[in-house]
């Protein structure tokens, strides 16, 4: 097959959602023929169980194959494996090395996963003031999270000063962009203005969207509330 008759991305996502057992063969025939594209939702495919049987270590080989094409979302998907022992054993430096070359190679995923780890000393030493610029950059991206955690050092003034009027920018951004941790960040401002309805929608929002860990300590906080009506919001 040649090059030119390659599909694109789009098609290929709409091929696994419309016919995966169809494109599980299809692909894996272009994927094997060294088609970038193919590779990454082959990859996908075998992670999800998408018209074939769950097979993390294959997985994990068509990401290798992708990531070496230069190819940044897997990239970041091998480091995310790493990182989570998906196909793979356990390697946070492993990990961290694939976060930051799907950086450099422009993903903004990568760019918050290396954020991450930097922040966190995962898989590298710790180094906040490193974290703050590779969040910026994912936030310049457009990465809600990003947007959220970079709101988080401007209010509480890490690595930079203290300037509230942008971390409420940021944690606007987010919440509109749908992370649910920006919407609990933008909630706490809006309600402090007296906004109390919009601070409850967004609030049941983060609730619907959050993992149970997150919702757990959130209803927990709303139990405290010094407003009523986020109190409901607990029950």
């Amino acid at each position: 097959m040649s090059e030119s008759a390659q599909p694109g991305a789009g098609e290929l996502q709409q091929l696994l959602q419309t016919a995966p057992d169809q494109a599980h063969g299809q692909l894996l025939a272009a994927a094997r023929a060294g088609h970038c594209a193919s590779q990454l939702a082959v990859a996908q495919a075998y992670l999800e169980g998408i018209g074939c049987e769950r097979q993390a270590q294959e997985a994990v080989y068509w990401l290798q194959q992708a990531a070496h094409q230069n190819e940044p979302a897997a990239m970041n998907m091998l480091g995310r494996c790493y990182e989570n022992g998906w196909g793979a054993s356990v390697d946070y430096a492993l990990a961290a090395v694939w976060y930051r070359r799907a950086a450099e190679y422009g993903s903004d995923w990568g760019l918050y996963n290396y954020a991450h780890v930097l922040a966190n000393g995962r898989g590298v030493p710790r180094d906040r003031a490193h974290a703050f610029v590779y969040f910026g950059l994912a936030a310049g991206a457009g990465h809600a999270r990003a947007m959220h955690f970079l709101g988080q050092y401007h209010e509480h003034g890490w690595e930079t000063p203290a300037d509230l009027g942008k971390a409420r920018e940021l944690y606007r951004r987010s919440a509109e962009a749908g992370d649910y941790r920006g919407q609990c960040s933008w909630a706490s401002f809006l309600a402090e203005e007296g906004r109390i309805g919009e601070a409850s929608a967004l609030l049941s929002s983060a609730l619907a969207a959050a993992p149970a860990y997150f919702a757990a300590a959130l209803l927990d906080q709303l139990k405290h509330s010094r407003h009523p009506e986020l109190r409901t919001l607990a029950d």
